[in-house]
């Protein structure tokens, strides 16, 4: 079987990687190849799947649902030719009888299904956590939203239940029940965010062997989002939150481990760091800043090993914060301008999210916000019930996988 994989973004492209690994683990592997329809692909590219087609990064990075304004920098740089030749790269793809898994929201699902070719989708843009918990319909949200009986709108439950589409993976228990109860057949069988963070042991212990000993002592992971300049903007933020929990958890050690993108410029991070008087040294594999009774890492090959340290983590990220909640750490997320972690971004994030996760408009007030969820042991027990549930356990790619190979 020949199949290509069809993703909108960043975070997708790095879910369907997953998926992929696991295609290629099976005895008779399909061919693969991907066309990442916003962005360049880097993560195709690093795990060796074929690219095909034109890939271009857009002004906006793919955020254009989320500002209206952007889309015309967007289409001066070159997005409706873009799209033209991507839509002709499917088209041959189809009609050479290959098979398509598109990963995202409508717009790959819209280009499998226009393809005319046999297809299977993985809805991650999509959950009922937005709409509503297990018990009752969250407040304030508005009657337009979930019309239909499903965050799904009509027309996305059509493709989905299409003829050519023979499996619809959806990322939480609570989606799928939802589409049942509207005649779609979606399967759930666990979030493939949640594969591939296995921690390493040798990494584990390089991390902690460049902190110097300190007791008591408070682990947070830093997680700044992986698009620049947006991202040095909210390293920015996050190094005012942590004056606050310096101010507040006078008395306690801080280990501070960022864990940042690899394509972000550690150059810069470690610029604003000295600017706020952090004091540069080296200890151990990793560039180490110190201040007060606070040390921090700078690491961009350990990001699995630096959730499982953290006690709880500040971030200004999509992906990568849903992965710390699964893994049962409390949030506290820091809204900026954008163009991707804005104030209605956040805002849905913590929707998604549940009592994991605390959105704070004022970093001066992280430190407090913090003591008070640490302290609470009964809150921290809901917060590691909330991640599993919401996230799902590790093994769906494989699951997913396996199915999407019957195609």
């Amino acid at each position: 079987m020949d199949l290509l994989c069809l993703s909108n973004g960043h975070g997708e492209d790095a879910i369907a990687v997953r998926v992929l690994r696991a295609l290629q683990q099976l005895s008779h592997p399909p061919n693969l190849a991907a066309l990442p329809l916003v962005g360049e692909g880097v993560a195709y590219y690093k795990a060796g799947i074929k690219v095909l087609g034109p890939t271009q990064a857009m002004p906006s990075g793919g955020f254009i649902y989320m500002d209206q304004r952007q889309m015309w920098g967007d289409i001066k740089a070159g997005l409706l030719r873009l799209t033209l030749g991507q839509w002709q790269t499917l088209q041959t793809w189809a009609k050479n009888g290959g098979k398509i898994f598109a990963v995202g929201d409508i717009f790959p699902l819209a280009m499998a299904w226009a393809s005319g070719a046999d297809y299977a989708f993985l809805g991650t843009a999509k959950s009922e956590y937005y709409l509503r918990d297990e018990t009752h319909r969250l407040p304030g949200r508005p009657s337009s939203e979930g019309w239909g009986g499903s965050i799904y709108l009509p027309w996305e439950r059509w493709l989905m239940g299409h003829r050519h589409c023979h499996y619809a993976f959806v990322r939480d228990q609570l989606t799928a029940d939802y589409l049942h109860r509207c005649g779609v057949v979606a399967d759930y069988v666990g979030n493939p965010m949640m594969d591939g963070l296995e921690v390493d042991p040798t990494t584990l212990s390089r991390l902690t062997a460049s902190f110097a000993p300190a007791e008591p002592v408070i682990t947070l992971v830093l997680i700044p989002g992986s698009r620049a300049p947006e991202a040095f903007e909210n390293w920015q933020r996050i190094l005012v939150a942590l004056e606050s929990v310096a101010q507040t958890f006078a008395n306690r050690s801080l280990r501070l481990l960022g864990a940042i993108a690899p394509g972000l410029n550690l150059a810069v991070l470690s610029d604003i760091l000295q600017e706020r008087q952090w004091q540069p040294h080296q200890s151990g594999a990793y560039p180490s800043f110190s201040r007060s009774r606070a040390q921090l890492l700078l690491t961009q090959d350990a990001f699995a090993e630096c959730l499982h340290l953290a006690d709880a983590a500040l971030a200004t990220a999509g992906t990568a914060t849903e992965q710390a909640v699964g893994l049962g750490k409390p949030i506290f997320t820091l809204p900026g301008e954008g163009p991707q972690f804005t104030y209605a971004f956040a805002e849905a994030q913590c929707r998604l999210l549940g009592p994991s996760i605390e959105m704070i408009a004022d970093p001066t007030q992280v430190g407090p916000a913090l003591a008070q969820c640490l302290g609470d042991s009964d809150h921290l027990q809901a917060i590691h019930v909330n991640g599993e549930r919401r996230m799902g356990p590790p093994g769906a790619a494989r699951e997913i996988g396996l199915r999407i190979s019957q195609l």
